[in-house]
C-alpha cells in the first residue's frame, strides 16, 4: 500500500505539502498523520488489508478532505488511479 499525508494545517512549514511512503508486511513500517493533516492511500495489490486508528469518533458532518488528484498539490501515486469513492472523488479543487 503506498500512504499519503498532506499538510493541511496553515500555520505549517510543510502547508500544502505531501509525504508518501510503501507500507508494507515485509518493511513493517506505519504512517502517523498528525491532527489537520489529510490521508489518502493506494493499495499496490489485491486483497490488501488497511487498518488505522483516529483520535475522534467519526462524525461526517465534520468531515474535510482533498481531492487525491488536486493540480496544487501534485500528489505523485505509484499507479494511476482506478477505483476511488465518490466522496473523494467529488471534494472540491482547493482553493476554490
Amino acid at each position: 500500500m503506498f500512504d499519503v499525508a498532506l499538510d493541511l494545517r496553515p500555520e505549517s512549514p510543510t502547508y500544502g505539502k505531501w509525504y508518501g511512503t510503501e507500507l508494507t508486511a515485509d518493511n513493517g513500517r506505519m504512517l502517523y498523520v498528525p491532527e489537520g493533516c489529510g490521508h489518502g492511500y493506494q493499495t499496490l495489490e489485491d486483497d490488501t488489508e488497511m487498518y488505522y486508528m483516529t483520535s475522534q469518533f467519526y462524525t461526517p458532518n465534520a468531515a474535510r478532505g482533498a481531492r487525491f488528484n488536486d493540480p496544487v498539490f501534485a500528489i505523485q501515486w505509484p499507479l494511476a488511479p482506478t477505483v476511488v469513492s465518490d466522496q473523494d472523488r467529488n471534494w472540491p479543487l482547493f482553493g476554490r
